[in-house]
């Protein structure tokens, strides 16, 4: 460590000893109040030893089926060798019960508790980040995920909410549906695809799901996600859509994106051949999207917790578009099990979905295995599987009906199979691919079964 850097010696970590002793006397006092004050409480969260172990010998109490009072805990206590002798236990036991302020507000005091705790964990956090900092072997991409990963397990636990009754659930369910049948319903309905379709299926991308988009390589998974986020921020202008792209360049996306919008072959990009014709309807395409709010990051091998952090400061976000999964490693030294730490990227970008409130749709590859038997994917073909399947509110497979080597024309099917899905029924449905153009359209009067 740096020389003159020293931690807790020149200020005092915050505590309160008044409340802490308020909570355990309300608690000596009236039983009762132990219930709605353990769901807050944790015995690890007093900064007094002695009064942690006095909450914990409580619970044991409790647990067990024993009555919680002075008489009880004073041989609690005493037999757990919190206090040297009896006769201590019982002048600070039977003190904290007499000096209580007020038994209606214990879970007032509960909550200081559990606030200074926070503040304390936080000072801890930013102290070891600081430490792992003062170490050159640590990369700064380590050290940035260590911090947000610190950062958000503080605030997780801040977050976490209290039991809730049926009823006030109902309610809660009923003024949801008063806004989705209200004037501003589009504000709480799933974002439109812009396939219409697909909407019906899976009632558009809904809030804090986890969405998986899979295919063999050059089957049109990120041409497909592309348009996806064109249709989004074109009929949308109240949200923002991130696109994470570890595999292309951001100028490569705007030209995929840009060729989609106005029909022009994506090829011509990388030679500049235009016709005044086509160099228009480029123009007018970048003109379209000169107001979107579609922000697009090629950072390579980026993290979940990196991406979460960048997402967080973009406003209004409502999706976020990871290409792709396969290419992401997990937190810290790369696993000698790849299943397992895709499983853990996986699950890292449900828990992001559910924190931001927005879908995330990550796409990912498949094994060769369909390839070679020219079949139709299924949920066991996803590459390094682990928990994706597990994970993923939504699994969908672009596959491609008729090989390539056998097509006739460049319009090609494409057949997009929703193999999974928490919001309703799983269906086919087939797709346009103009492959020169990288652009998806829909065949609306024509879809399948599994």
């Amino acid at each position: 460590m740096a020389a003159g850097i020293q931690f807790g010696d020149s200020f005092e970590l915050p505590y309160s000893t008044d409340a802490e002793q308020a909570v355990l006397g309300a608690i000596i006092v009236d039983a009762s109040i132990l219930d709605d004050v353990a769901a807050i409480l944790r015995a690890d969260m007093f900064y007094n030893q002695q009064n942690a172990d006095i909450f914990r010998e409580m619970l044991m109490l409790q647990s067990s089926g024993k009555p919680v009072d002075l008489v009880t805990v004073l041989d609690a206590t005493v037999s757990a060798g919190v206090f040297q002798n009896a006769e201590d236990a019982k002048v600070y036991l039977f003190s904290m019960g007499e000096t209580v302020p007020a038994l209606s507000n214990a879970l007032t005091y509960a909550r200081i508790v559990a606030d200074k705790y926070i503040t304390r964990s936080l000072i801890s956090s930013c102290r070891d980040v600081i430490e792992a900092s003062l170490d050159a072997s640590n990369e700064p991409a380590r050290l940035l995920d260590l911090a947000e990963a610190k950062i958000y397990d503080i605030r997780n636990f801040r977050k976490s909410s209290d039991m809730s009754s049926i009823m006030d659930v109902s309610y809660n369910v009923l003024a949801d549906l008063e806004k989705l049948s209200g004037d501003d319903r589009q504000k709480y309905l799933g974002i439109s695809t812009g396939f219409s379709y697909l909407d019906q299926i899976t009632t558009g991308l809904n809030r804090s799901d986890l969405i998986i988009l899979a295919a063999r390589p050059s089957v049109g998974k990120t041409s497909f996600a592309l348009n996806l986020c064109s249709n989004v921020v074109r009929s949308r202008n109240d949200i923002a859509v991130a696109v994470f792209s570890l595999e292309m360049t951001k100028e490569q996306i705007a030209q995929r994106i840009i060729s989609s919008l106005a029909g022009v072959r994506s090829q011509k990009f990388r030679t500049g051949d235009f016709t005044d014709e086509e160099m228009d309807k480029v123009t007018e395409a970048t003109s379209e999207l000169s107001s979107a709010r579609l922000y697009l990051d090629d950072t390579s091998g980026i993290s979940v917790q990196e991406i979460k952090a960048k997402a967080r400061r973009i406003k209004n976000l409502g999706l976020v578009v990871v290409d792709y999964l396969q290419l992401m490693s997990g937190s810290g030294r790369r696993s000698e099990n790849r299943v397992n730490e895709i499983s853990e990227i996986t699950r890292s970008f449900k828990i992001m979905a559910k924190e931001l409130d927005v879908p995330v749709i990550l796409l990912s590859q498949l094994s060769r295995g369909t390839e070679k038997e020219r079949r139709r994917p299924m949920l066991s073909d996803l590459r390094d599987s682990g928990s994706i399947e597990q994970d993923a509110d939504i699994v969908m497979f672009l596959h491609r009906e008729t090989p390539e080597e056998e097509r006739e024309s460049a319009l090609q099917d494409i057949l997009l199979m929703v193999s999974k899905n928490r919001h309703g029924e799983v269906r086919n449905l087939h797709l346009n691919f103009e492959g020169d153009i990288t652009r998806f359209t829909s065949v609306e009067y024509e879809h399948d079964d599994f």
